[in-house]
């Protein structure tokens, strides 16, 4: 698995019983992200997909709608230690070695919004935003309006399957017990990509920023399904990607339930078998 996990010395008590071992612990490494040579922000992920996550990100942010918005993605040189730069279409397996910054060249005429340039972020794992500016960034930057979406209704028979397919496919999961995911779900069950993360959020960069690769935004008849908690920053990015239904295996915060029915999402929290609680977008559920 290569820098997604580490190995770490553990003493081990079981029954009563002390012994040491090695562990797999999720890797967990800053990265920060520039736009056109200019740091914007860090973030504190699982090393891999470190282009999608870049790119998802900026997608978030109102920066990114289409791949040809994108003209190169690189990993800057000598960003933690020397080498060369890699273009968009050379990273090696998901984007895992050794840099640790990622730059992201826009392609000539796409318009860098202001807020983009004038705040340098830093996140972490389980970051969030909040406050009235938050909800109204998003509701002026966002690139495909979800109340203009084709008409997406789902089962809460089919939601309550999603959880266990989720888990089935958490392969990094298996082995360190210590990652966020997050997957696209067609509306029909099928699961289209998942993806793993030591931040919840990361893990939904990393699938926003891949469909952007594929040009499969806007994702307006998927369902985003997240392991924890459902913040306002994962509803902003499941509105930013055009995704109109958002469940979490956790609670939403307030905020994320006041955007979620300012923008038209479907936001379900609580999912845990075949109970759950649908706090905005009734409407896509088929009772």
């Amino acid at each position: 698995m290569g820098r997604v996990t580490e190995r770490r010395r553990v003493t081990r008590i079981r029954g009563g019983a002390v012994s040491t071992r090695p562990d797999t612990l999720v890797a967990e490494e800053p990265m920060e992200i520039r736009l056109n040579g200019r740091p914007i922000a860090i973030t504190m992920r699982t090393p891999g997909d470190d282009f999608a996550l870049a790119t998802g990100f900026l997608v978030s942010e109102g920066v990114l709608a289409r791949a040809e918005d994108v003209r190169t993605v690189v990993y800057c040189a000598g960003a933690t230690g020397g080498g060369t730069s890699r273009s968009s279409g050379a990273e090696s397996g998901g984007g895992s070695n050794t840099y640790n910054v990622v730059d992201v060249k826009l392609a000539p005429g796409v318009a860098v919004p202001d807020i983009t340039l004038e705040r340098n972020v830093y996140t972490t794992s389980s970051c969030g935003l909040c406050g009235k500016a938050s909800l109204d960034a998003v509701r002026t930057t966002a690139r495909f309006p979800i109340a203009d979406a084709p008409p997406v209704r789902v089962s809460p028979a089919l939601l309550a399957e999603l959880p266990d397919r989720l888990r089935a496919a958490q392969k990094v999961f298996d082995t360190t017990g210590g990652l966020h995911a997050a997957a696209l779900f067609s509306e029909d069950g099928e699961l289209l990509d998942v993806r793993e993360d030591v931040g919840r959020h990361n893990a939904v960069d990393k699938l926003v920023g891949r469909a952007l690769r594929e040009d499969l935004l806007p994702l307006d008849r998927a369902v985003l399904l997240v392991s924890g908690r459902a913040s306002f920053e994962l509803a902003q990015k499941a509105v930013m990607a055009g995704i109109p239904v958002l469940a979490a295996v956790s609670a939403p915060s307030s905020l994320a339930v006041d955007l979620a029915a300012e923008a038209g999402l479907t936001l379900v929290g609580f999912l845990r078998g075949r109970d759950m609680n649908v706090y905005a977008g009734e409407h896509r559920i088929v009772f």
